[in-house]
């Protein structure tokens, strides 16, 4: 994707990989904006109302409520709730008979609208361990699409995670062409198919990559047919080339790192990429 923004020049670009975002290391974005993100609520215990009776314990499925402090007394027993284990349910609350329970929004990671030197990118971190990650993406689609109406930009570039997920499905939805990056391996070609199925569904046009393609021509060679038997467009292969490595430690795009033969092959992608959209 970064190539592409290279290439692309006057684009919006949304990092929507959230659960393993990386395009900042090449692009260096300076943040201009940054705003918490809450995909959902989280109950937690008010130790000084909390009468020790354990009826949420008892109730908890997820064994997310443990007793804290010792002895037999019931006074001196309170509970409390690993925000890890915790996933929203919020059937401690109902049931608690002295409303010693708080729900209240939980922070799962943080997004940005940055700045780079391809234009506008928006983009976020996830904290560790947390869900919603669709949720999130889609506020990171509506944001760099409102930046792009602004703008008056007419691309809107995502950079999508792998699999056919609540993340894809939010990447995906809206958009007027999906390009689907697989590699010549069993399971990048088992998931082609399962992208292909999903982008499908939605009835939006996808075409396909087939990057390392040299490091397997015979899968290469299958994945290939298969696009061709499903009616999607092979818009090109990419070799492998470790300038790809080397361009990431410069903190460059690989355009920018080389101008070999694997940057004619992107830019061969590119065309065939923007020409699919007429």
């Amino acid at each position: 994707m970064a190539a592409f923004a290279g290439l692309a020049r006057n684009a919006v670009l949304a990092d929507c990989d959230v659960d393993a975002a990386d395009l900042h290391l090449v692009l260096e974005p300076k943040v201009k904006q940054t705003d918490d993100f809450s995909g959902g609520k989280q109950a937690s215990i008010i130790a000084e109302k909390c009468i020790g009776c354990g009826k949420c314990q008892e109730l908890c499925r997820f064994d997310a409520i443990h007793l804290n402090g010792e002895g037999n007394d019931v006074v001196d027993k309170t509970f409390t709730i690993d925000p890890i284990s915790c996933e929203g349910c919020k059937v401690c609350v109902e049931f608690c008979p002295v409303d010693a329970i708080e729900f209240n929004d939980c922070i799962n990671g943080q997004w940005f609208i940055s700045d780079t030197r391809f234009g506008p990118m928006v983009h976020a971190k996830l904290g560790i361990a947390e869900e919603n990650s669709g949720k999130l993406v889609t506020v990171i689609r509506k944001e760099a699409k409102k930046i792009a109406q602004e703008e008056k930009r007419s691309l809107l570039i995502v950079d999508g995670s792998p699999g056919i997920g609540c993340p894809v499905i939010a990447s995906i939805t809206g958009a007027d062409l999906v390009l689907i990056v697989t590699e010549p391996t069993l399971s990048g070609k088992h998931d082609l198919k399962r992208v292909a199925d999903l982008a499908a569904s939605f009835g939006i046009p996808t075409l396909v990559c087939i990057n390392k393609a040299d490091l397997n021509r015979e899968i290469a060679a299958q994945i290939a047919e298969e696009a061709r038997d499903r009616g999607i467009r092979l818009a090109g292969k990419i070799r492998y080339d470790n300038a790809f490595t080397k361009a990431q430690i410069m903190k460059a795009t690989v355009i920018e790192y080389t101008g070999g033969w694997v940057s004619e092959e992107i830019k061969t992608l590119w065309r065939n990429v923007t020409y699919a959209f007429g």
